[in-house]
């Protein structure tokens, strides 16, 4: 009798998150993109700091339009994840991590189709470290904005795997969840002094790295979200809550939670993470354009051009009436 009454559950909780409304596929969460690179310009030296603390509502608020390009340019959601668990059981021992060895190893196609996301960040850093040399505040800033965003997708657990968003139709939402409705909840109560930015040998070595980092807590999500869905009562699963002038559909705060007390600092960790190697990057990108003066560009604004890029490029996101997940596997 218990029995058939989860299943009775399990069937109806299906498809509730089935009709329930989605977030973005491609984010950590709009709210975490912000926050991160806004609080890796504090872990930036002398030199560099007050260029970046200049320029930061730039930085802050441009960090969430490669998820937005995500859906509006064919070739940019790939460059948000990397489908690694796809690559057998072991596929950080399968994979090169140079590009043209895994191009040779497993084609470009394949590449492409599960994700590019280490080596997209690597592409980033010589773009960002030409800009410093040639000392270009408009790029300087795009791509270090850019390159923020990217760091801190490497940092997100569920973009390491082909189940981002559950391996079982019942886990459907725990992409949201974990890097959205956690993050607006608790992230203005985390501790985001993280020292000071450090040179990193090997970038793409380091991007490597945070994506196998990553990539290890997976399991301990489902599980967690599993054994929640098992004990607390549907009753509290979900809950209704204004967003702007709509109403909508969203995990409740009882049970967001039990989540985020469930995996012990694991979302806090993760943006932290994220924070000191966004400053990583940049330092290491200014150190290896031969750390040019910021202080004469400090006070620089935009270009007019590059106004007028921004502008375009916002009348293309605009244009995009929803965004669309990628499907998971069957």
């Amino acid at each position: 009798m218990l029995l058939k009454k989860h299943k009775i559950f399990t069937l109806l909780l299906t498809g509730l998150l089935l009709l329930a409304p989605h977030l973005d596929a491609f984010s950590f969460g709009f709210f975490a993109h912000r926050k991160i690179n806004r609080m890796a310009v504090f872990t930036l030296p002398p030199e560099m700091v007050g260029f970046f603390k200049h320029h930061i509502e730039y930085i802050t608020e441009r960090s969430i339009d490669p998820d937005r390009r995500a859906h509006a340019v064919v070739g940019e959601a790939q460059r948000h994840y990397i489908d690694i668990d796809h690559f057998g059981p072991d596929p950080f021992e399968a994979m090169p991590r140079r590009w043209n060895d895994a191009v040779e190893k497993y084609t470009e196609d394949t590449l492409q189709l599960y994700g590019v996301l280490p080596w997209h960040v690597g592409t980033m850093m010589h773009r960002l470290t030409r800009a410093f040399k040639e000392e270009d505040v408009d790029r300087i800033l795009y791509n270090a904005t850019h390159i923020g965003h990217y760091i801190s997708d490497l940092c997100t657990p569920l973009h390491t795997t082909k189940y981002y968003n559950g391996r079982t139709p019942e886990q459907r939402g725990i992409h949201a969840l974990w890097e959205s409705r956690l993050v607006e909840l608790y992230a203005d109560s985390y501790n985001y002094f993280v020292g000071r930015a450090e040179y990193i040998e090997s970038p793409l070595d380091r991007a490597w790295e945070l994506v196998k980092e990553s990539h290890l807590k997976v399991d301990t999500i489902y599980m967690v979200f599993d054994s929640l869905m098992v004990h607390m009562n549907p009753d509290v699963v979900f809950a209704h809550e204004m967003r702007g002038q709509s109403t909508m559909r969203t995990y409740s705060r009882t049970f967001s939670e039990a989540m985020h007390q469930s995996m012990n600092g694991m979302v806090e960790r993760q943006m932290q993470r994220a924070v000191k190697s966004v400053g990583d990057f940049w330092y290491t990108a200014w150190v290896n354009a031969g750390q040019p003066d910021l202080y004469k560009l400090e006070k620089r604004a935009i270009s007019a051009s590059h106004r007028r890029q921004l502008e375009r490029e916002e009348k293309q996101y605009s244009g995009i009436e929803s965004y669309q997940e990628r499907p998971n596997p069957r």
